[in-house]
């Protein structure tokens, strides 16, 4: 089954292209405050509404331009929460305009940035003497500017270019207070998992984002995922520089290449398109199940395809590592439902503990979640996703009531995401290849692993 994306049209963007100028004009100044942060918050929404109602009226999206820029201004002033469900929104396989979808891709790598001036000031604050040699050569207009932090290029004394990526003062202080508002917090995880609203993945939520300021933990991550992947044929992961980094500046070497839309624009061979995927899906879930790390975040801001065809990995603040345990149960569940194998599914559902007990009904309920959960990777064939037809995001939103009966261990909120988000990537990228027997060969790798344990 051949399953082309639809391409983006000139007038997406165009727009897109207007909503990052307005975004980049606009000022840093983030907003730290509960109060502050929850009235910038009701006035994003307040304008998300006004555009919703305008298309659903069918209105002309030109005349509405103004009205689109300020909603996604307004969820990119934020950053923080705000600015993270934006980028989710931006690709999942949701049921909204495509008109919002593509003017919220421009979070993906623009909100509004801070004055160069400023990130002199942090980087000089986090690197004393090393300082001095980073800003001599670093440009003061950003590469990219996201929900944390904002990435400058710059060259060593040595000549070699790096990537300089300075986190936003006070980001942390908005995320806890974003927070601290429930209604923040389950909604975003709402957009992980819909219906898993429970105060446990609320709290896993909240720690993984926070997580990610902290960019010495993300170097850490980073070197070692650029270990695993040296030498590889398709992807690859910027080797980090530690003498200019630190836990609010963190710097690697320079990769260059295509964004995922302007890859897609470029209407790449099915070879092309196939190849990209194929890394992708190794890195997300191959990642998960060889080596217990994994990236929660597969949103197309976070990677690029090279010129010479590998895909080169750029931000790793959202990795987590999983007890080598808790990856093998997966891996058990993962193999019986590709079987469907009822005795050795409802053994695997109950070591992961998705039930508190042995009831048929939620047993049941449990198994149905789970197959909807894999949805066309249990197809022993070579397929691509289809966008608004068989992503498990849309088929798991429609049994919110079986999916507050489970009980589902925090680690869960992130295997959910990765999957949910990388289907919507490979539905948009239209690429083809036996997912189910890619995904099968990495369970077997995590009970099994080459090599001996």
């Amino acid at each position: 089954m051949l399953v082309s994306c639809p391409p983006v049209s000139d007038r997406d963007r165009e727009l897109r292209e207007e909503i990052e100028r307005r975004l980049l004009a606009l000022s840093g100044r983030l907003s730290t405050s509960s109060v502050g942060r929850l009235g910038r918050a009701a006035l994003a929404a307040l304008r998300g509404g006004r555009v919703t109602r305008r298309l659903g009226r069918g209105g002309d999206v030109a005349l509405g331009l103004d009205d689109l820029a300020a909603f996604v201004s307004s969820v990119g002033q934020l950053k923080g929460m705000a600015m993270k469900a934006g980028q989710l929104m931006s690709y999942l396989d949701l049921p909204l305009p495509p008109e919002v979808q593509s003017a919220l891709a421009a979070l993906q790598t623009h909100s509004p940035p801070m004055p160069f001036e400023r990130i002199a000031g942090i980087v000089t604050a986090e690197l004393g003497q090393n300082a001095g040699p980073l800003l001599a050569h670093m440009e003061p207009q950003p590469a990219a500017a996201a929900s944390i932090g904002q990435v400058h290029r710059a060259r060593l004394p040595d000549g070699t270019d790096v990537a300089v990526k300075v986190q936003v003062p006070g980001v942390e202080r908005a995320i806890a207070a974003d927070f601290r508002s429930a209604a923040v917090g389950t909604s975003f995880v709402g957009l992980l998992v819909p219906g898993a609203s429970v105060d446990a993945i609320v709290r896993e939520a909240r720690r993984a984002v926070l997580d990610e300021c902290d960019y010495a933990r993300e170097a850490r991550y980073q070197e070692r995922l650029a270990s695993i992947y040296g030498g590889h044929s398709t992807l690859t992961v910027p080797a980090v520089v530690q003498p200019y980094s630190s836990r609010r500046v963190l710097t690697t070497a320079w990769a260059a290449g295509l964004s995922f839309d302007a890859f897609l624009a470029t209407s790449p061979r099915q070879a092309d398109r196939d190849r990209v995927g194929a890394a992708l899906f190794e890195f997300y879930l191959g990642s998960l199940f060889r080596h217990g790390l994994f990236n929660w975040d597969p949103h197309p801001g976070n990677y690029i395809v090279q010129h010479d065809g590998r895909v080169a990995m750029l931000d790793h603040g959202s990795t987590r590592e999983l007890d080598r345990g808790f990856v093998r149960k997966l891996a058990a569940l993962a193999l019986a439902v590709h079987a469907d194998e009822r005795e050795a599914l409802r053994q695997a559902i109950l070591d992961l503990g998705l039930v508190r007990d042995g009831e048929a009904r939620d047993l049941e309920t449990a198994r149905a979640l789970i197959r909807s959960f894999h949805g066309p990777m249990l197809r022993d064939e070579v397929l691509a996703f289809e966008l608004g037809v068989a992503t498990p995001f849309r088929t798991i939103a429609s049994m919110k009531r079986e999916v507050l009966r489970l009980h589902l261990p925090g680690e869960m909120l992130f295997v959910f995401r990765i999957r949910f988000g990388l289907m919507s990537v490979l539905a948009r990228l239209g690429a083809r290849a036996n997912w189910c027997r890619l995904e099968r060969q990495y369970a077997e790798d995590a009970l099994d692993p080459p090599g001996g344990p």
